[in-house]
Order: structure tokens, then sequence, then C-alpha cells
């Protein structure tokens, strides 16, 4: 009976090793999947189609449009992809002249390794028409914003409210146009002009992209650069757009000028950058109120510190668009 009692412990000690066994086997398996599924979510951003496969690229470019270098770097990463065309998806009412100019360049260079389309989501306004004209063919719903090609300079000016409360702002500078103007004295007319020649060549570099990439000039170019807005309706017989339509239009064209197979996935292209996926709205609103000393509420209301950050580091030029 002993020496029975002995196998049947033998046996069921080596039960209990095989158990023990296949637990920390199916546990080292689990550990190798959900290490192989988080490293290849690291190299692909999170997306499940991997960025050497065959795929057309999709960028969104939302808000205000700032420093791009971000977005730069993700153009270049897709011209090194298995991409084999873009789709710029844009609702932005425009933002900086350098920044947006810096994303038309990036744009085009891109666009020599493959085809590039812009799809106007809401609207593609000012410096977000810039961006757009660094695609090869731009569609647009029948009612989404297109244009405002001009550019401003905005300041505000306190000096009547400081008056009336008795303040009095002093400075000492190298030259009388150093700094100027300013948001505490009236503007002098050489600082007003000063500002005025740099609105002028901006402008005239902006009127002269248009002419070359629509392919306008005379009396259409002078209708379609006087700063207004214009719904796609009615850009298409101005050249403003070339197709109405939506993403659906954009893979058609790609599919039939470009012979970009219409079964290709999309995959989604980010920079990460907080704010990139918002609607236009979002960046004015917390922009509006930046310019009324009211940063503080407009990140609150909001809810994005990051935004009104982002918003108050637009300064210099800028072709955006909003209704006063």
């Amino acid at each position: 009976m002993a020496n029975r009692a002995i196998e049947v412990d033998e046996v069921l000690a080596k039960r209990r090793l095989r158990r023990r066994v296949s637990f920390w086997r199916v546990f080292a398996l689990l550990v190798l999947v959900l290490g192989g599924a988080g490293l290849f979510a690291y190299v692909n951003e999170g997306a499940l189609l991997p960025r050497a496969a065959p795929h057309v690229a999709r960028v969104k470019i939302g808000g205000v449009i700032r420093n791009e270098r971000e977005r730069l770097e993700l153009l270049e990463s897709i011209g090194r992809s298995g991409a084999r065309a873009v789709i710029l998806s844009i609702d932005s009412p425009g933002g900086t002249v350098v920044g947006s100019q810096a994303l038309y360049d990036g744009l085009r260079r891109l666009s020599e390794r493959m085809p590039v389309v812009a799809v106007v989501e809401g609207m593609a306004a000012s410096g977000a028409y810039i961006a757009a004209m660094g695609a090869d063919h731009i569609v647009a719903p029948r009612n989404a914003l297109v244009g405002s090609i001009g550019v401003i300079f905005q300041f505000p000016n306190f000096a009547e409210a400081m008056k009336t409360l008795g303040i009095s702002y002093e400075e000492i500078k190298s030259s009388p146009l150093k700094a100027a103007p300013n948001m505490f004295e009236p503007p002098s007319e050489a600082a007003r002009a000063a500002v005025a020649s740099l609105v002028s060549d901006s402008y005239d570099w902006f009127r002269e992209l248009v002419a070359e990439r629509r392919l306008l000039s005379g009396d259409k170019l002078a209708e379609v650069t006087d700063g207004r807005v214009f719904t796609a309706h009615q850009g298409l017989p101005l050249r403003l757009v070339d197709e109405l339509g939506d993403e659906r239009t954009a893979r058609a064209w790609l599919a039939r000028e470009r012979q970009v197979s219409a079964d290709l996935p999309v995959r989604d292209w980010r920079t990460g950058r907080a704010g990139d996926e918002f609607g236009w709205l979002r960046g004015a609103s917390i922009r509006l109120m930046s310019l009324a000393g009211m940063a503080e509420i407009g990140q609150i209301l909001l809810g994005s510190a990051e935004g009104a950050a982002a918003q108050l580091r637009l300064d210099g030029l800028l072709a955006l668009w909003h209704p006063h």
C-alpha cells in the first residue's frame, strides 16, 4: 500500500509539473504575441496597415497652419513608404504665410514621387488654399469654402484705453521703426507704410502662385484674388477647384488619371501634434479670444492648453480667414 501511495503521489506531482510547464509556455507565448503586437503598433504608429505595404496615404490638415516641421517630416516619411498616392484632407482657415509656403513646398516635392490630390472637407481658405495648390488636383463638396486669397497683418491697439486709465508707456529703441507698430501707441505713417510693404510683397507672391498653379490671368485672376471666399460651386468655373465631390471622387480621379488602383487601402498618417485633427473653428476661436486678451478663457472653454499656446505663436504675416 505504501508503494502504491508513493506511485500515486508521483503521478500527481508529474501532472502538477506538466500543468505548471503548460501555464508558463502559454504565458510566454502571450508575452511574445503582445510584445510583437506592441512593436508592430510602435513601428506603424498604431495603424494595422504597415507603412511598407502599398496603400493610399491620407494626411489631414486641420486648425491653424503654423510651424510645419512635423508635417514636413511626415510628408518625407510618406515619400519613403509604400504609398502609391496621397489624399490631402483639408479643413482649415489658413495660418502664417511662412508655414503655408513650407507646406506647399513639401507637397510639391512629394508630388514628384507620387500623385497628390486635395479634398476640401469644409474649408481651404488663405494659407490652407496655398497648401491645396500643392496638390495635383483639388476636389471639394459643392458648399465647401475656398479662396480668401490675400495676406493680413493684425495688431490690437490699446492707446485710447490706456489714456483713459491714465497709464503711460515708455520705450527706448534704436530707430523709429524698431518694433513698430505696437499695441500701446497709435502707429505712425512710416510704420503703416512699412507693414503695408510687407503685406504687399507677400500678397504679390501669393497672387503669382495662384496664376501659375491655377492657370489664371487678367480679369479672372483679379476676381479670385480680391480676398473673398467662394463656395466650391462658385470656384469651379473660376478654376479654384478642379472637381466637385468628396474622397470617393478623389479616388476615382487617381484611378482614372494616375492608374492608382481603387482597391488599395487608405492609411491615415498623423503627426501626433495636438490640434491637427480638430476643425478650423477651434483654432480660429482661440485666436480671436487671444486677440481680445481672453486667451485663458478660450483655453478653458475649448479645453486645449496646447491649442491656445499655438494660436498665441501666430506672429507675423497671416494668410488666414475668419468672419469678423
